[in-house]
């Protein structure tokens, strides 16, 4: 289950090459350490589907639980820009872009991720130092 604390916690799918280039990429620009990490499939996000009425076999969304919130998609690639360092944050502005507009490009490119990216044969493993940040 999601964890109570203040620190973000970003779920993903753990399998696919995109999504774990995008937490690579978060990483790399998350300057303060706020993020915390947990794919999909593990037991944290299988806790966090439940929690959110989903289905635990679809993992084809981004999940951001911040403040004692659960932000999907679009939204929640844009609330985590806006915390990353560098000119990244810039791109909260298309916040104001409907969400169904958002969604629909995000859901677009979910749906064609496997195909355009590919997938691994299982999640990825942080390295030691970034363990901490992984939930099981």
């Amino acid at each position: 289950m999601a964890s109570s604390d203040a620190q973000p916690l970003l779920l993903f799918d753990g399998v696919c090459n995109l999504c774990n280039a995008a937490v690579t990429f978060v990483i790399h620009h998350d300057a303060k350490k706020r993020f915390r990490f947990a794919s999909l499939q593990s037991q944290t996000g299988q806790a966090t589907l439940r929690q959110l009425g989903r289905s635990t076999a679809q993992f084809d969304s981004f999940v951001l639980w911040e403040n004692g919130q659960f932000y999907e998609q679009s939204t929640a690639a844009l609330r985590v820009a806006r915390q990353l360092s560098g000119g990244w944050p810039l791109l909260y502005g298309f916040i104001i872009v409907p969400s169904v507009i958002r969604d629909a490009v995000y859901r677009f490119i979910a749906r064609n991720r496997y195909r355009w990216f590919g997938q691994r044969d299982a999640c990825m493993l942080p390295t030691p130092d970034l363990k901490a940040r992984f939930l099981p």
